[in-house]
């Protein structure tokens, strides 16, 4: 028996609410949607091109006959639609525009929930109601859930990239949505990360390009499988207590002649001037955010990756290019804004307004802004004049560490600060810890490949960062490959160098991983209180001389503390002396020097009882050997 479908349609409210910038709901209206119509079953396409000056459907449906499918155009808004009937699922579709001028453009469809496998160009009518969701617990409980004073660890993936199947062979070798879910859930699963970011979902023409230049804003990326694929994961992810966060680009979108630029002939989703509607150095349109329907556009999008695939957050990428008018550009490129100045006011009004819409309605999703400059209050609360984000990425911090480690341990001493300067402004926002896909290509290296010294100090080295990584506040978030010494720099071209782990540092740096995100998750003092001092205190910030440093964080019930002391030096330190909080034991959880990751064995005693001794200001110490490349990581 053929599925019976309500009717679609475009009434006159929806248009006076796209047209305002506020019906979040507009997937369901424009696009391609299975209908009813006087008890026929079909299609129903809406697409918004007000400048157009015609309007036809054509696909596989029709023979790709120019005329014989022509829209209606609704009203001064400019959105047309039509119903055909005996259109199915699958069929592949697009808009054949005409312009004022008589050209004709052979459109995507920008509402599309499906698009065909790259190099095609058409969409792809789907339903997304064929999948029969199981995650309601997971769903139920994660709009109660604080995740600021809640752990997390991000495993941030691409998935074409990630493991390819293993006869090998050419791109059709990826493995799909489906596939990919029982592998990546068994390794999220074993490694105990809390969530995974995934790049590229959304659908994109160019595979050099991440995804990070999108045609298909309302599509899971055809590459993988079909939406109700992506969905499963989704479906699976959660039902593993695993949360998933998309990579979303509202900064720019691609070129190309199908997609969103000059889409009826005018610029309807850029900005008409090219100052303020193109980057020059990336190629790309820029949106027009003082346009309503441009902002419904993008707000109504988030909106439908939480509604119809569940998502627990957005990582929005290259936030900065959108605050600033100048944002790579050189003098006569950009234009200031009214008051003279270079600050995107209707970008700045955007994040408010989805912050606040998403927020608002969903509060324990996430958004998190790539932010690399001090934009000051990008956590901050909309009422306060922030921008309303739950977390940023702190770029600083990265910065910082990759700089600091890369360098030979004799220079140490005289950078020393680069490491505790990001405690001096933790407290500004709710910060993510990123060590990302950018620090590992365009010949940056990759992480273990930064380090300085022979390969035995470069695993050394890489497990006292990751050690500090952990410790320090802020949520996680580590790019795939790294966690296992990936030595070759990343690549979309290839799947991640798996026979490492047959190697002794390799295996053994992913095991070492794997006990800090284990402590990490098991003690609250790990992650309860990341944006406050509260939550972390300094033993001894200063000895740069022999490039170590101690911190210990703190929990708000003051039990199950975790003291870190990190040797950055190739020097063992005998008898070092260190200030601790109170008179007691401090128990052994991790030594980074263990034989079993990589280590060269050196002991560090399971116990240790303070003493009566003065030290770094503090009535009571405890003294132990300090191996070289050492983290040693105690509870109390």
């Amino acid at each position: 028996m053929a599925k019976k479908y309500t009717e679609v349609f475009v009434s006159e409210a929806d248009q006076y609410l796209f047209n305002q910038g506020t019906h979040y709901d507009i997937y369901k209206k424009l696009g391609a949607h299975p209908s009813e119509e006087d008890g026929q079953a079909g299609m129903f396409f809406g697409v918004w091109a007000p400048n157009a000056k015609e309007v036809y459907v054509i696909g596989t449906f029709n023979e790709w006959n120019e005329s014989s499918h022509p829209m209606e155009k609704l009203g001064p808004g400019g959105i047309h639609s039509l119903f055909v009937p005996g259109v199915s699922v699958n069929e592949l579709y697009k808009y054949l525009i005409i312009t004022q001028e008589d050209v004709k453009l052979y459109k995507a469809d920008p509402f599309a929930n499906y698009a065909e496998m790259r190099p095609g160009t058409a969409s792809k009518t789907t339903d997304l109601s064929q999948f029969t969701w199981s995650d309601q617990v997971w769903m139920k409980e994660r709009d109660k859930k604080n995740f600021i004073s809640r752990p997390m660890a991000i495993y941030e993936c691409h998935i074409g990239s990630w493991m390819r199947h293993p006869r090998g062979g050419d791109e059709k070798d990826f493995y799909n949505y489906r596939e990919f879910t029982d592998r990546i859930i068994e390794y999220l699963r074993e490694m105990k990360y809390t969530h995974i970011e995934l790049m590229g979902i959304s659908e994109y023409p160019y595979d050099g390009s991440w995804g990070y230049q999108v045609t298909g804003y309302y599509a899971p990326t055809a590459r993988y499988g079909a939406p109700t694929d992506f969905m499963y994961l989704v479906n699976q992810l959660h039902r593993h207590n695993i949360g998933i966060i998309l990579d979303w680009v509202p900064a720019h979108f691609a070129t190309d002649a199908h997609g969103l630029g000059c889409f009826d002939g005018q610029c309807i989703f850029e900005h008409p001037d090219p100052r303020m509607g193109e980057h020059p150095d990336w190629g790309t349109k820029i949106f027009n955010y003082s346009k309503t329907e441009v902002k419904n556009f993008l707000i109504a999008n988030v909106l439908y990756w939480i509604r119809e695939f569940h998502i627990d957050g957005i990582r929005v990428d290259a936030v900065a290019s959108m605050l600033y008018l100048d944002y790579g550009k050189k003098e006569g490129q950009w234009v200031p804004n009214k008051y003279g100045g270079n600050k995107n006011l209707e970008a700045i009004e955007f994040f408010k307004h989805l912050n606040s819409v998403v927020l608002g309605s969903y509060p324990g999703f996430l958004t998190i802004a790539e932010e690399s400059t001090a934009w000051p209050l990008v956590t901050g609360s909309v009422e306060e004049d922030g921008l309303g984000f739950s977390f940023k990425w702190n770029m600083g911090w990265m910065h910082d560490f990759c700089e600091y480690m890369k360098l030979d341990p004799y220079f140490r001493k005289n950078n020393h600060y680069a490491m505790t300067f990001a405690m001096s402004y933790n407290n500004s926002e709710n910060y993510i810890l990123p060590l990302s896909h950018d620090e590992v290509v365009h010949l940056k290296c990759s992480l273990v490949s930064k380090m300085p010294g022979y390969p035995v100090d470069k695993y050394a080295n890489l497990r006292v960062g990751y050690a500090y990584m952990f410790g320090h506040s802020g949520k996680k978030l580590l790019f795939m490959g790294q966690d296992f010494g990936q030595e070759r720099e990343w690549s979309e071209e290839r799947e991640l160098d798996w026979y490492l782990l047959g190697e002794d540092l390799n295996k053994g740096l992913k095991e070492f991983v794997k006990e800090l995100l284990i402590i990490y998750r098991k003690y609250p003092s790990m992650y309860e209180i990341d944006n406050d001092w509260d939550g972390f205190e300094w033993l001894n910030a200063d000895d740069a001389d022999r490039s170590t440093y101690s911190f210990f964080r703190k929990s708000a019930s003051k039990r199950n503390n975790v003291l870190f002391v990190l040797n950055m030096t190739p020097m063992t330190w005998e008898q070092y002396r260190i200030g601790v909080p109170k008179k007691g034991k401090y128990k052994l959880l991790l030594n980074s020097n263990e034989g079993r990751f990589g280590g060269n064995g050196a002991v560090i005693p399971e116990e240790l009882v303070s003493e009566a001794v003065e030290c770094n200001l503090r009535k009571y110490s405890i003294t132990f050997d300090l191996p070289a490349y050492c983290a040693a990581v105690f509870v109390f």
